[in-house]
């Protein structure tokens, strides 16, 4: 798959919230997933089941999705970004309204780099 076509089905999937699925489908075995300073799941986490383990343990504190919005990829070369924005109530910290970008990088059809920029 090109980039476009996997940032492209990266979108559809977590709009769909299949994103445990999307790194099953779409992730490379040996991907690198970079996160904000002072996240309790790990800032940097390396290995397809270790970013499906913290994207479950994230996903797992979740209590209910008010409402959100992934952008359409922009695409550069191997890389694209979109914009997420979440409004969830989480377990250990209640409510809140989230925006955050999102870079990747494909390689050989499949995405081996992620990072979240955002405000905690």
């Amino acid at each position: 798959m090109s980039t476009q076509e996997v940032a492209n089905q990266w979108a559809q999937m977590c709009r769909e919230g299949k994103n445990l699925e999307c790194i099953e489908q779409l992730y490379g075995n040996n991907v690198t997933s970079k996160e904000m300073p002072g996240v309790p799941y790990g800032e940097v986490v390396t290995g397809k089941q270790e970013v499906y383990e913290k994207s479950k343990q994230w996903l797992d504190n979740v209590v209910e999705f008010h409402g959100g919005d992934i952008s359409d990829p922009i695409i550069a070369g191997n890389h694209f970004t979109s914009k997420m924005s979440f409004d969830v109530t989480f377990k250990d910290r209640g409510r809140q309204q989230m925006e955050e970008v999102c870079v990747f990088e494909v390689n050989d059809g499949k995405i081996v780099f992620e990072q979240f920029f955002y405000t905690m």
